[in-house]
């Protein structure tokens, strides 16, 4: 792509999702908000467990790799909930009380007032701008180019759309999809020849069986529909005279 394109990452945090226990729902919805609403290209995800010294390596290492780093999980009121902490370590600052966080959370809890745990809710990073959670008050926080968001999906989503202003990328990413009657190795070397020709593009070849056949759905992904719809048409052209009988759209 000839404009320099935004990227990010994603870390998700918690020994629940490593274990099986809790199954990963943010993923999919932030690589479709990035990339389709932002223009921010998720160029890759980890998995990490609630250990300190991995927080704050990934971390560091990370926000030198890429524009935008996301988390998910950890900060919540218990003990193995770590993350705001590890990552005010990974910047060199304290972890520490604020105040505009606290009234959020006094004002939510009401009366019965704000416990020990729950005011772990209220600790950021010493600097930290507050993400706000419209759903149960306790706010994300952001550091730099790196944004802390809940693991609870509901919490996540809404935490987003808060700070969607904040972010600024290049031209969404678009995508087309061709779906093949034919097993992909039939049609791997047209597509190895397009994908050399057109750099501006990214054609990923996903087989599949349903009922008994077996197929592929050639996704194309770039910021430029003249092209995406071009070499989708030669997909489509190219299938055709390999003899299959390929129709415009996925496997879904």
């Amino acid at each position: 792509m000839s404009e320099k394109s935004v990227t990010a990452c994603l870390i998700i945090i918690g020994n629940e999702i490593l274990s099986g226990r809790t199954k990963d729902k943010n993923l999919a919805y932030l690589a479709t908000f990035l990339n389709e609403e932002c223009g921010v290209q998720l160029r890759e995800t980890r998995v990490i467990p609630d250990i300190e010294k991995t927080i704050i390596d990934s971390v560091n290492e990370c926000r030198e790799k890429f524009d935008y780093v996301f988390t998910t999980g950890g900060i919540g009121p218990t003990h193995d909930d770590i993350t705001a902490g590890s990552i005010a370590k990974a910047f060199g600052v304290t972890w520490e009380l604020h105040p505009e966080a606290h009234e959020l959370l006094k004002e939510y809890y009401g009366p019965r007032g704000v416990n020990s745990e729950q005011a772990r809710m209220a600790h950021t990073p010493k600097g930290a701008e507050l993400v706000a959670n419209p759903i149960s008050k306790a706010p994300g926080f952001r550091m730099e180019n790196v944004y802390v968001l809940a693991g609870i999906p509901v919490v996540m989503q809404a935490m987003l759309e808060s700070l969607k202003h904040q972010i600024v990328g290049g031209k969404p990413v678009r995508t087309r999809a061709v779906t093949l009657n034919m097993p992909e190795s039939h049609i791997a070397g047209a597509l190895r020849d397009l994908q050399d020709l057109y750099e501006g593009i990214d054609i990923g070849s996903y087989p599949f069986y349903n009922k008994g056949r077996g197929g592929a759905a050639v996704v194309l992904r770039s910021t430029d529909e003249a092209l995406l719809d071009k070499v989708a048409q030669e997909v489509f052209e190219t299938a055709i005279e390999l003899g299959g009988e390929p129709e415009f759209g996925d496997t879904s």
